[in-house]
C-alpha cells in the first residue's frame, strides 16, 4: 500500500518482497491489486516468501524468485533439551498438541471443536492473538487452553511440553499462498506435526514424510495417536535436520544478496555510460560553439 508514497525515489534498485497474497486477507484495501501491480511495473527484482506464491506471481514479472520461510534452528532447537514447563502451561495434563501462531480467518476452528470432541482426554494448547475474528466464536472445552500472545523468546519452552505440534489451518482463499514458517519451526524443535493440507507444507514436508497431513478430525486424531505412540525416532530427526540444514537464513540471504547487487552493478554502470555520453556530447556541443565563434 505504502507504494504511493515512494513513486518520487529514483533508487538503484527496487525488491518486492511478497509475503502473502494479502489482498485475500480479510478487511483487505479494494486498490490493494491496483498498487501491487504499479509494484509489479516499478520492481526489478520480486522475491515470495514460499512456492505457492512463487507459481501465482511468476507469470506477473519476469525476475521472480521463490525464498521460503527459514529459522532460527539453534533458537528453536533448544526445546529439545528443555525440562521446565512455563507456568501457565505445567498445570495442563498430558497428552498436549500445540499450536502457536495468530488466530484469524486462517485458523480452521470448526476443526479444532470436532478435534476437541473426539478426543476429551487430549488437550489442545494455543498459543497466539485472537485477530479479526470474533473471540466468542472459539471453541470452549475444559481440554481447549487459549493461553494469549506469547514472545518469540518464550516460543521454544511452550513447544518442548508439547506431544505434538499441529498445522490447525483451514482451508480456504486465505490460505491458498501460505507457507507457514511454523513447519520448519515445529520440526527444529524435534517435534512430530500434523498439518492440514496446506500446499507448502504438502510439498515438500509431506511429500518428504517428515509431516503427517490430516484434513478432518478422525484423519487428525489417526496420524495423532500414530506419532504419539511412535514415540522418538532417529531416523525421522536426522531426515528433519537434514532437510533444515538445506534453508538457512545464510545461504537465503547469499542469494538474494547477489540478485540486489547485480541488479546495483547494472544500473551503475547504465548510469555512469549514460554520464559518459552526456559528457562527450557536451563537449561536442562546446567544441562546436567554439568552432562557431572562429
Amino acid at each position: 500500500m505504502p507504494v504511493a508514497w515512494t513513486r518520487h525515489l529514483r533508487p538503484l534498485g527496487v525488491v518486492y518482497d511478497c509475503m502473502d497474497e494479502l489482498s485475500a486477507f480479510k478487511f483487505a484495501p479494494p486498490e490493494l491489486v491496483e498498487r501491487e501491480a504499479e509494484l509489479f511495473r516499478r520492481a526489478d527484482l520480486v522475491f515470495t516468501g514460499g512456492q505457492s506464491l512463487y507459481e501465482a506471481k511468476r507469470g506477473k514479472h519476469p525476475h521472480v524468485y521463490a525464498f521460503p520461510s527459514g529459522i532460527d534452528r539453534e533458537h528453536f532447537g533448544r526445546a529439545r533439551g528443555v525440562t521446565n514447563d512455563p507456568e501457565d502451561q505445567a498445570g495442563i495434563p498430558h497428552p498436549r498438541l500445540g499450536f502457536f501462531g495468530v488466530v484469524d480467518e486462517r485458523f480452521d476452528l470448526g476443526l479444532l471443536d470436532a478435534l476437541a470432541r473426539e478426543r476429551p482426554d487430549w488437550h489442545f494448547v494455543i498459543i497466539g492473538p485472537v485477530v479479526k475474528i470474533d473471540p466468542a466464536e472459539l471453541p470452549r472445552g475444559a481440554n481447549v487452553h487459549y493461553l494469549g500472545g506469547k514472545s518469540y523468546k518464550e516460543l521454544p519452552e511452550y513447544l518442548a511440553g508439547w506431544d505434538v505440534a499441529t498445522l490447525l489451518f483451514a482451508r480456504n482463499e486465505h490460505t491458498r499462498y501460505i507457507s507457514p514458517t511454523k513447519t520448519p519451526e515445529y520440526l527444529a524443535a524435534g517435534k512430530p506435526v500434523v498439518s492440514t493440507s496446506i500446499r507448502d507444507v504438502v510439498r515438500p514436508y509431506g511429500e518428504m514424510g517428515v509431516v503427517r497431513i490430516a484434513d478432518d478430525a478422525p484423519a487428525f486424531v489417526a496420524a495423532a495417536e500414530e506419532l504419539m505412540q511412535a514415540g522418538d525416532d532417529p531416523d525421522w530427526l536426522a531426515r528433519v535436520d537434514a532437510l533444515l540444514a538445506q534453508n538457512t537464513w545464510d545461504r537465503t540471504w547469499a542469494r538474494m544478496s547477489e540478485l540486489i547487487e547485480g541488479v546495483a552493478a547494472r544500473r551503475l554502470a547504465a548510469r555512469a555510460g549514460s554520464g559518459a555520453l552526456a559528457a562527450r556530447a557536451k563537449a561536442s556541443k562546446a567544441g562546436s560553439f567554439a568552432a562557431a565563434g572562429d
